[in-house]
């Protein structure tokens, strides 16, 4: 094991954000906001001194990760297991929709264990682990820092499983904003959380649904 910090960041802004829409795995780009977002979130995030960069293949992702790796020199890999949540039947739906089509499952799915999911996507634990197998195998290369640009469910997921924290208590965490990161610390074996939801927007403090995992 080489890996000593591991940072995550969530892409920026698109307007389904914007509309509070629940993307998934739909491939919807950054708007100006988000291109800004990522511009301006860049330098920042380079400087902690990633090694390698590796992307989602979603193009929101892929559109954050470019500026870092044009800073630092080096080449985004791209990985489709850093894609977001399958929200199934829910993506491209608001709040307002899912609870009119599915009353109780929102709550439902929000707020109980790790293993909960929307019909016919996927579960955090699923999420988690698909983007685990991804730090596995950097943690097999020679890197000691490594950026994984990534989405806001996804974040929430490995951030729970990699500090092994109680699957019933992943839903405690609030989601990530957009350009914001986390960054985690290898410190005798086990992963210890440094930084979560830091960003050049300072700390964003939950607001209504507004901050969701996977949104």
């Amino acid at each position: 094991m080489t890996l000593r910090h591991l940072i995550l960041m969530r892409h920026g802004e698109t307007d389904w954000n914007a509309q509070a829409r629940l993307q998934g795995h739909r491939d919807i780009p950054l708007n100006e906001v988000g291109q800004r977002q990522a511009l301006a979130a860049a330098p920042s995030v380079a400087a902690l001194s990633p090694e390698l960069v590796i992307s989602s293949d979603l193009s929101r992702a892929r559109s954050t990760a470019a500026p870092v790796g044009g800073l630092l020199g080096l080449t985004v890999g791209i990985d489709v297991r850093l894609r977001e949540t399958s929200m199934g039947r829910w993506e491209g739906l608001t709040r307002e929709d899912v609870t009119a089509g599915w009353p109780g499952e929102w709550e439902r799915w929000r707020t109980t264990s790790a293993h909960s999911s929307p019909p016919e996507g996927e579960s955090r634990w699923q999420v988690a682990q698909r983007a685990a197998e991804v730090v596995a195998e950097v943690d097999a290369s020679d890197a000691e820092r490594a950026l994984l640009v990534a989405h806001g469910g996804l974040i929430v997921g490995l951030t729970g499983l990699l500090l092994d924290l109680p699957e019933d208590a992943w839903a405690t965490l609030i989601g990530i904003g957009n350009c914001h990161w986390v960054v985690l610390h290898r410190f005798m074996g086990s992963w210890r959380l440094h930084s979560y939801n830091a960003g050049l927007g300072g700390v964003i403090l939950p607001g209504g649904d507004e901050e969701l995992a996977g949104a």
